[in-house]
């Protein structure tokens, strides 16, 4: 067996979660010792084509693929609803969006999403194809804390053994839920916030390019960096605020539980694996947001470490990665 795994656009993207996930299945192929190219020019010597984007490339290799007789697994990382709330005029465009990617995803002879959520969304576009739910998953290992990882994050962003820190990760997009953030930040000035992520602002509505150019004393917009970094201040960091309002799995929840932060998130129906008071806490508006953020910090509440943690390791790279496998099996034998 040997695959072609084709991400259009990886130079853009590949500091995305899409990046992430593409890593991720590298990873997992290298693992277990499946022969790869990433060279679109290798489809000849290819028996399935593992396609990770929607755009026009992709859709013409998919097409090329059926008529040289390969097998094509198309990666379902985005859907409409996802959509929605991100760039500038998605919300006008989302109907044309979700045409275009049901049109590229049908040229799969199956279809891998992250998660059961997002598979359901799936189910409801018409597909008529098999659809697997398969985590975009996580290294565990790279993911560990690490007490001297945290200090070092404090003294970098100059924060000091007392602050209290709250971290947010993600692009700025209204969907990511940092308008809230935003505002938690002013409505809780005893506490810092930072956030991780970058997008070129031009391509957001003015109340987007208005919060990340909000002056606060408590809050920081770190931009995008490394992994490296990232983990560190995960590490360093006294809670994981995830107000996000779609996604079609969200990894950094998975890295902070990795790394044992208390998380708190949205209540909404992607999380539903991640049981309330057990695993993570959620909320439902801004006004629960806060409410739980001091609970938490107070330590009103139990910070859910290790079964946190005990989450995240279920999504470890390795066993994903077999099950992303096993997909493979299944395409070729049919």
């Amino acid at each position: 067996m040997k695959v072609l795994l084709y991400t259009e656009g990886l130079k853009t993207i590949g500091k995305s979660g899409l990046g992430k996930a593409v890593k991720h299945q590298i990873r997992s192929l290298e693992d277990n010792n499946i022969e790869y190219s990433l060279d679109p020019k290798d489809i000849n010597n290819c028996d399935i084509v593992h396609i990770n984007f929607y755009g026009p490339k992709s859709y013409f290799l998919a097409k090329k693929a059926h008529r040289l007789g390969k097998k094509v697994v198309y990666h379902a990382h985005s859907t409409e609803e996802d959509f929605r709330n991100s760039f500038l005029f998605s919300n006008q465009v989302s109907k044309l969006f979700k045409w275009w990617i049901s049109k590229c995803y049908r040229l799969g002879d199956v279809i891998i999403t992250p998660t059961e959520y997002s598979k359901r969304l799936l189910e409801n576009y018409n597909l008529n194809r098999d659809i697997y739910a398969i985590s975009n998953g996580l290294d565990t290992k790279f993911f560990e804390k690490d007490a001297i990882w945290g200090r070092e994050f404090r003294k970098k962003y100059h924060y000091s053994e007392n602050d209290k820190i709250i971290m947010g990760v993600g692009l700025y997009l209204k969907r990511k839920g940092i308008l809230d953030f935003v505002e938690l930040a002013k409505r809780l000035p005893e506490y810092k916030f930072i956030w991780f992520g970058y997008l070129d602002l031009k391509y957001v509505p003015k109340e987007i390019k208005v919060a990340v150019n909000t002056k606060l004393p408590n809050l920081t917009f770190a931009g995008y960096v490394e992994p490296e970094v990232l983990r560190k201040a995960y590490s360093g960091c006294d809670l994981y605020l995830f107000p996000t309002l779609e996604e079609t799995e969200g990894i950094p929840i998975l890295e902070a539980l990795c790394e044992q932060i208390p998380t708190l998130v949205r209540d909404i129906p992607v999380f539903e694996e991640y049981k309330d008071g057990e695993v993570v806490y959620k909320a439902k508006d801004i006004n629960e947001f806060e409410t739980k953020i001091k609970d938490i910090l107070n330590n009103k509440l139990e910070l859910l470490k290790d079964a946190g943690y005990k989450k995240a390791k279920e999504k470890d790279v390795k066993i994903v990665g077999k099950e992303l496998i096993e997909v493979y099996k299944k395409v070729l034998e049919n």
